[in-house]
């Protein structure tokens, strides 16, 4: 049977130069039998990182037949046990710059592996401000400008102080914010580091300071559908980037005489396991190749806004809508298992 399908998927291949999904899918079996194995992809809590996360997880299991288990995932402790255990398998969106020496002396080790640029254009991180305070007070244009007006930024629980919202708890920038905090002084100049707990109380933060044209500063990243919705300006941090202080201080943790540095443009990369590297085969390959932009990832990230969509839902909205991105990620072999699995 699968012989005669071969035969008048041939025949009408060549007469009209296309040939149906389903089709595809059938004559596409052999190479399907090549699977991947059993996998675990970590989710990251935040929402780029989860729709990228459910984009891998229907390609694998579609395209390449792998068995994928999501775990839960932030930044730090994904990637120390991914160093430490070789678990989880894969990290489709992490954020390197504040584990990079660790991560570094994993990957020359041969423990783990880069696989492609997740974010092409890298992603944005620092202390950000609402663009109408920037646009009410244009001489704020650095951190140390903003700690010279607390009473621009009140404090929820105590508004003679200033507040720099920190960033969500797990997350390797915390110790960052926490450092910075103390290496610009911001205590002495009036400020109280506010403790966001979680991705959803940062964001929560910011639409409450807009909805009430109220001062915020603190801790932000892009690509996020927020930025789109809520316009934020970046402040400079007065001083260039400086790579030795940045690993002798600024991303540990209880650092006694931080600095202040610049944060680099983030390099966000997926992270392999050498155990999925060698096992993983075509599979591996598909995550050597899959990147996009920001541009791509805001657009779908305020779709999920407005839609109130999840993880999932974005990443069949994406894979159904945008085939011009996602389609040279892959071969025609397994482009059609996926579109047959939507």
């Amino acid at each position: 049977m699968l012989k005669l399908l071969r035969r008048i998927g041939a025949r009408r291949a060549h007469r009209s130069g296309w040939l149906p999904a389903a089709l595809l899918v059938l004559l596409a079996t052999p190479a399907a039998a090549q699977t991947c194995g059993r996998l675990t992809l970590a989710n990251m809590n935040w929402q780029s990182a989860e729709l990228l996360a459910q984009v891998d997880r229907l390609i694998l299991q579609a395209g390449y037949g792998c068995q994928v288990d999501l775990v839960p995932g932030d930044t730090l402790p994904t990637l120390t046990s991914m160093i430490e255990k070789g678990q989880p398998d894969v990290a489709p969106e992490a954020w390197i710059n504040g584990v990079r020496e660790p991560l570094d002396k994993a990957v020359a080790a041969g423990r783990l592996h880069f696989a492609a640029k997740a974010l092409r254009d890298g992603g944005s991180e620092g202390w950000w401000i609402p663009k109408y305070l920037a646009d009410a007070h244009p001489q704020i244009r650095s951190i140390a400008d903003a700690l010279k007006r607390p009473d621009l930024f009140p404090a929820p629980e105590d508004k003679r102080r200033g507040a720099v919202h920190n960033c969500p708890s797990g997350w390797n920038c915390q110790i960052l914010i926490g450092n910075l905090f103390k290496a610009y002084g911001a205590a002495a100049k009036g400020f109280t580091l506010v403790d966001t707990g979680s991705a959803a109380g940062l964001d929560g933060s910011i639409a409450k300071a807009y909805e009430r044209r109220q001062g915020w500063l603190g801790y932000y990243w892009a690509p996020t559908a927020l930025l789109g919705q809520y316009a934020m300006v970046k402040l400079s941090e007065g001083v260039p980037h400086d790579p030795a202080e940045w690993q002798r201080c600024t991303i540990q943790p209880d650092c006694r005489d931080p600095k202040p540095n610049a944060w680099l443009p983030a390099a966000v990369r997926t992270v392999v396991t050498d155990r999925f590297r060698r096992a993983g085969g075509p599979a591996y390959d598909y995550l050597s190749r899959r990147s996009w932009d920001n541009a791509t990832v805001n657009a779908l990230l305020a779709w999920m806004q407005v839609q109130q969509a999840t993880g999932e839902d974005g990443a069949r909205h994406f894979l159904k809508t945008r085939p011009e991105v996602w389609l040279p990620w892959v071969d025609p072999a397994v482009a059609a298992r996926v579109r047959a699995a939507l």
